[in-house]
Protein backbone atom coordinates (compact mmCIF):
# COMPACT_ATOMS: atom_id res chain seq x y z
CA UNK A 1 0.00 0.00 0.00
CA UNK A 2 1.09 3.73 -0.84
CA UNK A 3 1.29 5.30 2.36
CA UNK A 4 0.90 9.19 0.28
CA UNK A 5 -2.52 7.88 0.12
CA UNK A 6 -4.74 9.91 2.08
CA UNK A 7 -7.86 8.48 3.43
CA UNK A 8 -11.26 10.63 2.56
CA UNK A 9 -12.86 12.36 5.80
CA UNK A 10 -14.91 9.91 7.30
CA UNK A 11 -13.64 6.48 5.97
CA UNK A 12 -12.42 3.44 7.36
CA UNK A 13 -9.16 1.26 6.21
CA UNK A 14 -9.99 -2.52 6.61
CA UNK A 15 -7.35 -5.32 6.21
CA UNK A 16 -9.13 -8.51 5.04
CA UNK A 17 -7.29 -11.86 5.53
CA UNK A 18 -9.19 -14.80 4.16
CA UNK A 19 -7.42 -18.42 3.86
CA UNK A 20 -8.99 -21.20 2.98
CA UNK A 21 -7.59 -24.92 3.26
CA UNK A 22 -9.10 -28.40 1.11
CA UNK A 23 -7.35 -31.37 2.72
CA UNK A 24 -7.92 -34.78 0.99
CA UNK A 25 -7.58 -38.45 1.99
CA UNK A 26 -6.17 -39.49 -1.50
CA UNK A 27 -3.93 -37.22 -3.51
CA UNK A 28 -5.74 -35.18 -5.84
CA UNK A 29 -4.71 -36.06 -9.95
CA UNK A 30 -5.43 -33.02 -11.30
CA UNK A 31 -8.03 -30.34 -10.26
CA UNK A 32 -9.72 -27.03 -12.08
CA UNK A 33 -11.01 -24.87 -10.12
CA UNK A 34 -12.33 -21.46 -10.17
CA UNK A 35 -12.05 -18.21 -7.21
CA UNK A 36 -13.59 -15.09 -6.78
CA UNK A 37 -11.44 -13.63 -4.12
CA UNK A 38 -10.45 -9.97 -5.43
CA UNK A 39 -12.78 -7.29 -4.32
CA UNK A 40 -13.30 -4.63 -6.86
CA UNK A 41 -12.94 -1.39 -6.57
CA UNK A 42 -16.32 0.90 -6.76
CA UNK A 43 -16.74 4.10 -6.27
CA UNK A 44 -17.15 3.83 -2.37
CA UNK A 45 -14.65 1.59 -2.37
CA UNK A 46 -10.42 1.64 -3.03
CA UNK A 47 -8.12 -1.64 -2.98
CA UNK A 48 -5.00 -0.35 -2.25
CA UNK A 49 -3.14 -3.78 -2.02
CA UNK A 50 -3.95 -7.47 -2.68
CA UNK A 51 -2.36 -10.77 -2.83
CA UNK A 52 -3.26 -14.10 -3.41
CA UNK A 53 -1.35 -16.97 -2.66
CA UNK A 54 -2.04 -20.74 -3.86
CA UNK A 55 -0.72 -23.83 -2.38
CA UNK A 56 0.54 -25.67 -4.21
CA UNK A 57 1.39 -23.25 -7.44
CA UNK A 58 -0.99 -23.48 -10.33
CA UNK A 59 0.47 -24.79 -13.45
CA UNK A 60 -1.56 -22.83 -15.31
CA UNK A 61 -3.96 -19.45 -14.61
CA UNK A 62 -6.06 -16.57 -16.02
CA UNK A 63 -8.23 -13.91 -15.05
CA UNK A 64 -11.21 -12.84 -16.43
CA UNK A 65 -14.01 -10.28 -16.05
CA UNK A 66 -17.15 -12.00 -15.76
CA UNK A 67 -21.21 -10.72 -16.79
CA UNK A 68 -21.52 -9.28 -13.14
CA UNK A 69 -18.32 -7.35 -13.54
CA UNK A 70 -16.84 -9.90 -11.13
CA UNK A 71 -13.18 -10.59 -11.20
CA UNK A 72 -13.03 -14.57 -11.79
CA UNK A 73 -9.45 -16.25 -11.47
CA UNK A 74 -9.22 -19.21 -12.95
CA UNK A 75 -6.33 -21.99 -12.15
CA UNK A 76 -5.07 -25.62 -12.94
CA UNK A 77 -3.33 -27.62 -10.45
CA UNK A 78 -1.31 -30.37 -12.13
CA UNK A 79 0.83 -31.87 -9.63
CA UNK A 80 -0.55 -34.52 -7.64
CA UNK A 81 -1.33 -32.97 -3.95
CA UNK A 82 -3.00 -33.78 -0.76
CA UNK A 83 -3.60 -30.24 0.83
CA UNK A 84 -4.86 -27.38 -1.85
CA UNK A 85 -4.75 -23.87 0.13
CA UNK A 86 -6.01 -20.03 -0.95
CA UNK A 87 -4.81 -17.27 0.78
CA UNK A 88 -6.16 -13.66 0.17
CA UNK A 89 -4.86 -10.84 1.69
CA UNK A 90 -6.78 -7.59 0.97
CA UNK A 91 -6.65 -3.50 2.13
CA UNK A 92 -9.84 -1.30 1.34
CA UNK A 93 -10.62 1.89 1.84
CA UNK A 94 -14.36 2.55 2.79
CA UNK A 95 -16.13 5.32 2.20
CA UNK A 96 -19.31 6.40 3.83
CA UNK A 97 -22.00 6.76 0.95
CA UNK A 98 -25.78 6.90 2.34
CA UNK A 99 -25.52 10.98 3.73
CA UNK A 100 -27.60 11.83 1.02
CA UNK A 101 -30.08 9.10 1.55
CA UNK A 102 -33.82 9.92 1.96
CA UNK A 103 -35.71 6.57 1.65
CA UNK A 104 -38.89 8.12 2.28
CA UNK A 105 -38.17 10.21 -1.06
CA UNK A 106 -37.21 7.58 -3.07
CA UNK A 107 -39.62 6.90 -6.04
CA UNK A 108 -42.93 5.05 -5.00
CA UNK A 109 -42.11 1.09 -5.23
CA UNK A 110 -44.90 0.07 -8.23
CA UNK A 111 -43.30 3.15 -10.30
CA UNK A 112 -39.85 1.24 -9.75
CA UNK A 113 -41.73 -2.25 -10.42
CA UNK A 114 -43.22 -0.65 -13.89
CA UNK A 115 -39.75 0.62 -15.07
CA UNK A 116 -38.24 -2.86 -14.87
CA UNK A 117 -41.06 -4.42 -17.12
CA UNK A 118 -40.33 -5.25 -20.67
CA UNK A 119 -41.86 -2.95 -23.07
CA UNK A 120 -41.71 -3.44 -26.91
CA UNK A 121 -39.32 -0.73 -28.49
CA UNK A 122 -38.60 0.89 -25.07
CA UNK A 123 -35.01 1.23 -23.64
CA UNK A 124 -34.04 -1.97 -21.74
CA UNK A 125 -32.89 -1.31 -18.23
CA UNK A 126 -29.63 -3.90 -16.80
CA UNK A 127 -30.96 -3.90 -13.45
CA UNK A 128 -33.96 -5.84 -14.73
CA UNK A 129 -32.12 -8.76 -15.05
CA UNK A 130 -32.06 -9.18 -11.40
CA UNK A 131 -35.93 -9.06 -11.39
CA UNK A 132 -36.18 -12.93 -12.69
CA UNK A 133 -36.05 -16.25 -10.53
CA UNK A 134 -32.33 -17.59 -10.19
CA UNK A 135 -30.84 -20.98 -9.43
CA UNK A 136 -31.46 -20.61 -5.18
CA UNK A 137 -34.37 -18.55 -5.55
CA UNK A 138 -37.68 -19.06 -6.48
CA UNK A 139 -40.36 -16.61 -7.33
CA UNK A 140 -43.08 -17.80 -4.68
CA UNK A 141 -46.60 -17.00 -3.71
CA UNK A 142 -45.13 -16.97 -0.07
CA UNK A 143 -42.40 -14.66 -0.47
CA UNK A 144 -44.89 -11.98 -2.15
CA UNK A 145 -47.41 -12.60 0.88
CA UNK A 146 -44.70 -11.90 2.98
CA UNK A 147 -43.63 -9.11 1.46
CA UNK A 148 -46.71 -7.28 0.81
CA UNK A 149 -47.22 -5.64 4.66
CA UNK A 150 -43.88 -3.58 3.61
CA UNK A 151 -45.26 -2.42 0.06
CA UNK A 152 -48.36 -1.03 0.54
CA UNK A 153 -49.49 0.92 -2.53
CA UNK A 154 -47.46 4.37 -2.69
CA UNK A 155 -44.88 3.27 -0.19
CA UNK A 156 -41.35 4.28 -1.71
CA UNK A 157 -38.89 1.28 -2.37
CA UNK A 158 -36.28 2.28 -0.33
CA UNK A 159 -38.60 2.56 2.44
CA UNK A 160 -40.26 -0.56 1.61
CA UNK A 161 -37.18 -2.31 1.45
CA UNK A 162 -35.44 -1.18 4.67
CA UNK A 163 -38.64 -2.11 6.22
CA UNK A 164 -38.59 -5.76 4.77
CA UNK A 165 -35.10 -6.01 6.23
CA UNK A 166 -35.96 -5.21 9.58
CA UNK A 167 -38.88 -7.67 9.85
CA UNK A 168 -36.65 -10.31 8.31
CA UNK A 169 -34.43 -9.77 10.80
CA UNK A 170 -37.03 -9.80 13.63
CA UNK A 171 -38.35 -13.02 12.68
CA UNK A 172 -36.07 -14.82 11.40
CA UNK A 173 -33.56 -17.36 13.77
CA UNK A 174 -29.31 -16.83 13.30
CA UNK A 175 -28.61 -20.16 13.12
CA UNK A 176 -25.15 -21.72 11.78
CA UNK A 177 -26.03 -25.29 11.51
CA UNK A 178 -29.41 -25.05 10.22
CA UNK A 179 -28.37 -24.84 6.44
CA UNK A 180 -25.84 -25.72 4.06
CA UNK A 181 -24.11 -23.53 0.97
CA UNK A 182 -26.78 -24.98 -1.47
CA UNK A 183 -30.09 -24.38 0.81
CA UNK A 184 -32.51 -22.89 -1.50
CA UNK A 185 -34.32 -19.69 -0.28
CA UNK A 186 -37.59 -21.29 0.04
CA UNK A 187 -36.28 -23.94 2.47
CA UNK A 188 -34.89 -21.23 4.80
CA UNK A 189 -38.43 -19.21 4.36
CA UNK A 190 -39.87 -22.41 5.56
CA UNK A 191 -38.08 -22.95 8.69
CA UNK A 192 -37.26 -18.53 9.28
CA UNK A 193 -33.40 -19.78 10.15
CA UNK A 194 -30.21 -19.60 8.73
CA UNK A 195 -27.48 -18.17 8.00
CA UNK A 196 -26.55 -14.37 6.15
CA UNK A 197 -26.26 -16.33 2.63
CA UNK A 198 -30.20 -17.70 3.55
CA UNK A 199 -31.58 -14.35 5.40
CA UNK A 200 -30.63 -12.12 1.54
CA UNK A 201 -32.05 -14.75 -0.31
CA UNK A 202 -35.19 -14.64 1.08
CA UNK A 203 -35.00 -10.55 1.29
CA UNK A 204 -33.92 -10.96 -1.89
CA UNK A 205 -36.75 -13.46 -3.34
CA UNK A 206 -39.32 -11.57 -1.39
CA UNK A 207 -38.23 -8.19 -4.06
CA UNK A 208 -38.04 -10.10 -6.83
CA UNK A 209 -41.63 -11.68 -6.30
CA UNK A 210 -43.44 -7.86 -6.03
CA UNK A 211 -41.21 -6.96 -9.31
CA UNK A 212 -37.99 -5.46 -7.63
CA UNK A 213 -34.77 -5.70 -8.58
CA UNK A 214 -32.35 -7.26 -5.97
CA UNK A 215 -28.82 -9.01 -6.34
CA UNK A 216 -26.87 -10.70 -3.99
CA UNK A 217 -23.70 -9.16 -2.47
CA UNK A 218 -20.75 -11.18 -1.16
CA UNK A 219 -18.16 -9.47 1.12
CA UNK A 220 -16.81 -9.47 4.26
CA UNK A 221 -17.93 -7.92 7.33
CA UNK A 222 -15.80 -6.03 9.99
CA UNK A 223 -17.36 -6.84 13.87
CA UNK A 224 -15.20 -4.92 15.95
CA UNK A 225 -17.96 -2.26 17.54
CA UNK A 226 -17.54 0.94 18.34
CA UNK A 227 -17.58 1.78 22.00
CA UNK A 228 -20.72 0.64 24.19
CA UNK A 229 -22.22 -0.93 21.06
CA UNK A 230 -22.85 -4.49 20.92
CA UNK A 231 -21.10 -6.69 18.11
CA UNK A 232 -22.73 -7.56 15.31
CA UNK A 233 -23.64 -11.20 14.03
CA UNK A 234 -20.91 -12.92 11.62
CA UNK A 235 -17.66 -12.33 12.90
CA UNK A 236 -14.58 -14.04 11.61
CA UNK A 237 -16.80 -15.07 8.28
CA UNK A 238 -17.61 -14.72 4.80
CA UNK A 239 -20.72 -12.25 5.08
CA UNK A 240 -23.66 -11.42 2.63
CA UNK A 241 -25.99 -8.92 2.09
CA UNK A 242 -28.94 -7.19 -0.35
CA UNK A 243 -28.89 -4.90 -2.91
CA UNK A 244 -32.08 -3.38 -4.27
CA UNK A 245 -32.56 -1.02 -7.10
CA UNK A 246 -33.52 2.21 -6.97
CA UNK A 247 -33.82 4.46 -10.35
CA UNK A 248 -32.41 7.57 -8.32
CA UNK A 249 -30.28 6.73 -5.45
CA UNK A 250 -28.80 3.49 -7.32
CA UNK A 251 -28.55 0.01 -5.49
CA UNK A 252 -28.91 0.80 -2.35
CA UNK A 253 -27.30 -2.07 -0.17
CA UNK A 254 -29.23 -3.68 3.14
CA UNK A 255 -27.93 -6.67 5.34
CA UNK A 256 -31.13 -7.79 7.03
CA UNK A 257 -28.78 -10.29 8.59
CA UNK A 258 -28.29 -7.34 11.12
CA UNK A 259 -30.38 -4.87 10.06
CA UNK A 260 -28.34 -2.01 8.80
CA UNK A 261 -27.33 -0.17 5.88
CA UNK A 262 -24.17 -1.99 4.35
CA UNK A 263 -21.80 0.82 4.48
CA UNK A 264 -18.17 1.48 6.08
CA UNK A 265 -17.82 -1.97 7.75
CA UNK A 266 -18.99 -4.19 4.50
CA UNK A 267 -16.14 -5.21 1.97
CA UNK A 268 -17.73 -5.96 -1.39
CA UNK A 269 -16.35 -8.95 -2.83
CA UNK A 270 -18.80 -9.96 -5.34
CA UNK A 271 -22.04 -9.29 -6.99
CA UNK A 272 -24.51 -12.25 -8.70
CA UNK A 273 -28.17 -13.41 -8.64
CA UNK A 274 -27.37 -15.44 -5.82
CA UNK A 275 -24.76 -17.74 -3.88
CA UNK A 276 -24.36 -19.67 -6.75
CA UNK A 277 -22.66 -17.16 -9.33
CA UNK A 278 -20.24 -16.17 -6.72
CA UNK A 279 -18.80 -18.76 -4.12
CA UNK A 280 -15.40 -18.06 -3.15
CA UNK A 281 -13.99 -21.60 -4.77
CA UNK A 282 -15.68 -23.71 -6.73
CA UNK A 283 -14.58 -26.36 -9.56
CA UNK A 284 -13.67 -29.90 -10.51
CA UNK A 285 -10.78 -32.26 -9.17
CA UNK A 286 -10.07 -35.96 -10.04
CA UNK A 287 -9.03 -38.36 -7.06
CA UNK A 288 -8.91 -36.90 -3.26
CA UNK A 289 -11.41 -39.28 -1.94
CA UNK A 290 -12.62 -38.11 1.19
CA UNK A 291 -11.94 -34.00 1.68
CA UNK A 292 -12.30 -31.32 4.79
CA UNK A 293 -12.75 -27.53 4.59
CA UNK A 294 -11.35 -25.15 6.79
CA UNK A 295 -11.92 -21.86 6.55
CA UNK A 296 -10.16 -18.58 8.39
CA UNK A 297 -11.45 -15.21 8.37
CA UNK A 298 -10.42 -12.14 9.82
CA UNK A 299 -11.23 -8.21 9.48
CA UNK A 300 -9.37 -5.66 11.07
CA UNK A 301 -9.55 -1.67 10.84
CA UNK A 302 -6.56 0.04 10.31
CA UNK A 303 -6.10 2.73 13.30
Amino acid sequence: MNDAVTSPAGSCTLNVLHTTTYRYSQPVEHAQQRAVATPPDLPWQAVTAHDTLIEPAPTHQHVRIDAFGNRVQHFMLDVPHTQMQLTCSSTVVLTPRWQALDAAASAPWETVARSLRFHAGQPFDPAAQFVFASPNIALHPGLREYASPSFAAGVPVVAGAMDLMRRIHADFEYHSESTEVHTPAMQAFAQRSGVCQDFAQVMIGCLRSVGLAARYVSGYLCTVPPSGEPRLVGADASHAWVSVYCPVAGWVDLDPTNNVLADTRHVTLALGRDYSDVPLLHGVIVGGGAHGVDVAVTVVPVE
